[in-house]
């Protein structure tokens, strides 16, 4: 009896998604540890001696903190909104979704910079002044690779790839976990303080 050869394996699909949602999971648990530590070294020192945890003559910018949590709501609205008009496929929504995406992106870290320009915290004037350039550091490097990849899907997607939607999709999912994250870092080191 002569049996057909088996059929080849179906090819991996969704690998970006994924890759991106592993990404997020690692991301948002490195910035949950350093909020951990952080809320445990303020408690020590608020608890100890000194009685504070925020250094003598140091004040917390709330505008543009509170700046950069409100323009989490478009961030994400934009970002589906390209994977929207990309699953339409229309290109000029979606590259205008992705532009919009990736400026927000960049006034986020311009934001940041304000803050820390303004606060004047010196990196080696102790705990708070160490993990709050730390957390709010590593939360810099999350919107810098952000943008990076809005840039990256812009090219893939405007450049030709336009059946390939995973990329946007993926795109949107990383800009969905760093508008989370960063709403537990606005709570954590602005607002508790």
């Amino acid at each position: 009896m002569h049996a057909l050869p088996p059929a080849p394996a179906p090819a991996p699909r969704r690998q970006v998604f994924v890759g991106t949602a592993l990404a997020c999971a690692a991301g948002a648990s490195l910035m949950g540890g350093m909020l951990a530590l952080w809320m445990r070294f303020r408690e020590i020192y608020i608890n100890g001696p000194e009685n504070r945890w925020l250094p003598e003559g140091i004040i917390v910018p709330e505008v543009p903190s509170n700046v950069m949590l409100i323009a989490m709501l478009p961030l994400c609205v934009f970002g589906q909104w390209a994977v929207y008009s990309a699953k339409r496929d229309d290109k000029s929504h979606a590259g205008l979704a992705l532009f919009l995406v990736a400026l927000l992106g960049l006034a986020f870290i311009n934001a940041q910079a304000f803050i820390w320009a303004t606060m004047g915290v010196p990196a080696n004037g102790g705990t708070y002044g160490a993990m709050f350039y730390a957390v709010t550091g590593a939360m810099t490097v999350m919107a810098v690779i952000g943008v990076a990849f809005s840039v990256i899907t812009a090219f893939r997607y405007l450049g030709g790839r336009t059946r390939d939607v995973e990329v946007v999709s993926a795109h949107a999912l990383y800009w969905y976990c760093f508008s989370f994250v960063y709403s537990m870092l606005w709570f954590v080191v602005y607002v508790t303080k």
